[in-house]
């Protein structure tokens, strides 16, 4: 791909679609990926690619969920490692909790490039500016802490049958907060019968993924974690948050985007 200059409207999804053909070319992403995305990106069209104020609020409660929990974890997939890796890594080491690699399409040869390229993500956060309220000494050791799972699924969901329900025992399996862009309906209830935290990022406000998640943050993933490591450094409280109100605010903007046409 050419240069694409800043003034273009919509450089940032351009770039995105590059990343991932990239990843794809080398064997990261499974075939279905752009797929996925392209789907992703026509929800994002009528978000006018901003993160939304009820968005927002959804970050913030994440953040706040995640900073209460024993065990949380972060669990990425192959387009959110390409898109979203150093963020994670950087919630990570804030948080003081693992990620983990579980994806759909598993193969061992895509489960090691996956965790290859967190793995330089994770030196490359390392090198980088503390954030505020860390030290320059403590930062380096806290992202080098975080433990990237997955290589070994060694854990199982229950409620669950084949490759969907393997997971890291570390991770996912003794997780009581999951962070996730989970796309599977199934997985989602899973372990929300198990009573597990499951807060999700999804651009579809009516998948089953983001009607039975505690938290969805209806966003597009790159943008959710930059503003995500930025909550979990305010500290928030966990509120008595009502999902459903946040899905109909993310369908009356969609809904007001299709009006206009």
């Amino acid at each position: 791909m050419g240069e694409i200059p800043d003034s273009h409207p919509r450089k940032p999804s351009l770039l995105a679609r590059a990343r991932l053909t990239e990843a794809a070319a080398e064997g990261l992403l499974a075939e279905s990926a752009m797929i996925a995305h392209g789907r992703g990106e026509a929800f994002d069209y009528l978000l006018g690619e901003m993160t939304s104020d009820s968005a927002l609020a959804a970050i913030h409660e994440s953040a706040a969920r995640l900073l209460a929990a024993e065990r949380p974890v972060i669990s990425l997939n192959g387009n959110t490692t390409v898109l979203a890796g150093k963020d994670a890594i950087r919630a990570a080491a804030i948080l003081g909790c693992p990620v983990e690699v579980n994806i759909y399409y598993r193969t061992s040869e895509r489960m090691s490039k996956l965790i290859s390229t967190l793995t330089e993500m994770r030196d490359e956060v390392s090198s980088e500016p503390a954030p505020d309220a860390w030290t320059g000494s403590q930062w380096p050791d806290a992202v080098m802490a975080v433990e990237i799972l997955g290589a070994d699924a060694d854990g199982r969901i229950a409620g669950l049958e084949g490759p969907r329900s393997q997971c890291s025992s570390r991770g996912i399996e003794a997780a009581d907060a999951v962070l996730v862009p989970l796309e599977d309906g199934d997985r989602c209830e899973a372990l929300i019968a198990l009573g597990k935290q499951v807060l999700v990022v999804d651009l579809n406000p009516l998948s089953r993924t983001a009607r039975m998640a505690n938290v969805t943050i209806v966003d597009e993933v790159s943008r959710a974690m930059k503003k995500l490591c930025k909550a979990l450094l305010d500290n928030p409280s966990p509120t008595q948050w009502d999902n459903d109100a946040t899905l109909r605010d993310a369908l009356d903007i969609m809904a007001e985007a299709s009006n206009r046409i």
